[in-house]
């Protein structure tokens, strides 16, 4: 667990830092990383983040296609991860 976690920081800071540095959202600061924001939206669970991960929404693009299904699990598992510390 602790690799993959590791693997999901590298992945979130090549692909994802650049919007949602320290857990924020740059573009829609109530739509950020954090626990409170996720459960508010909707989003406080693997399947929704991998979906939103994924498939993009609004001003996210869509990393499917361009990440594999196991980074964007890998990523989305590593935001879960943080949003509990």
């Amino acid at each position: 667990m602790a690799k993959n976690l590791e693997n999901g920081e590298i992945l979130f800071f090549q692909h994802c830092n650049v919007c949602h540095k320290n857990r924020n959202n740059l573009i829609i600061p109530e739509k950020n990383l954090k626990k409170e924001a996720l459960e508010t939206n909707g989003m406080y669970n693997l399947e929704a983040i991998i979906y939103k991960i994924t498939n993009g929404k609004n001003a996210m693009p869509a990393f499917g296609g361009r990440l594999t299904d196991i980074e964007i699990q890998t990523i989305a598992e590593y935001v879960l991860e943080k949003a509990d510390s």
